[in-house]
């Protein structure tokens, strides 16, 4: 089992890679799932431990699978 920082590492790189794909700032991403642009920033450097529910938000916004955002 991983532990959880390498998770939220893992988890914060890949919402990173696929904002960038899309050409959107954190700020555009956090609009587009309905949360705050600092919360985006927080994921991203794994800081923060995110919701299923928030999960969900941000592979909507990206337009990408919740796997996606944890597969390489």
């Amino acid at each position: 089992m991983e532990s959880k920082e390498k998770i939220l590492i893992k988890f914060g790189e890949r919402v990173r890679f696929f904002r960038k794909q899309k050409g959107l700032s954190q700020e555009q991403l956090a609009f587009k799932a309905n949360l705050h642009r600092t919360y985006i920033g927080m994921i991203e450097r794994a800081e923060k431990n995110i919701t299923l529910l928030n999960i969900e938000k941000i592979a909507i916004a990206l337009d990408v699978s919740i796997t996606e955002l944890f597969s390489n």
